[in-house]
């Protein structure tokens, strides 16, 4: 058991560097035998990420899935589902994906839902809960830009 475990993860990192060298396919062709060794939500998780990097976002979800069946705890998959619903425009279907995302025991980084969260109040209108949402981001990871720009964004559409 630990041969096959140890080989599946030997394949996640040959992936995972194809993966952000651009290398999808190779990528996702390598996390599906890792998947196949010995499957995990982190390989299904980064399966449906390079899926989604190829604009194909039902097979993304669908691979977030069989991530959440594995591990339950694992927060990744939820963040991720709200992510892709949110391209695809669905963004009530995203929220409880999000707030899933935020009470997992294991998960980090632990401001992305915020963040994510805020960028579907954002789109519905919802400014204050957006900034609300920011905020959270903000006390989490104080160096992450990307929040304190959209955040001061809202408030420059506020006045």
């Amino acid at each position: 058991m630990e041969d096959l475990k140890r080989s599946a993860e030997e394949l996640f990192q040959k992936a995972y560097i194809l993966h952000m060298a651009g290398e999808l396919d190779k990528a996702i062709e390598l996390y599906e035998k890792a998947a196949e060794i010995y499957p995990t939500a982190q390989i299904y998780t980064f399966m449906g990420w390079a899926y989604s990097m190829k604009g194909d976002y039902e097979t993304a979800i669908e691979l977030c899935l069989k991530a959440i069946e594995l591990d339950p705890d694992f927060g990744n998959p939820y963040n991720d589902i709200g992510s892709y619903l949110i391209a695809l425009g669905r963004y009530d279907e995203a929220i409880p994906w999000l707030k899933k995302a935020i009470t997992a025991k294991n998960y980090e980084p632990r401001h992305y839902p915020h963040i994510n969260l805020a960028r579907v109040y954002l789109a519905k209108g919802m400014f204050k809960d957006a900034l609300q949402e920011l905020e959270t981001a903000i006390k989490i990871a104080p160096d992450y830009r990307p929040a304190h720009i959209l955040r001061h964004q809202i408030l420059a559409m506020l006045n």
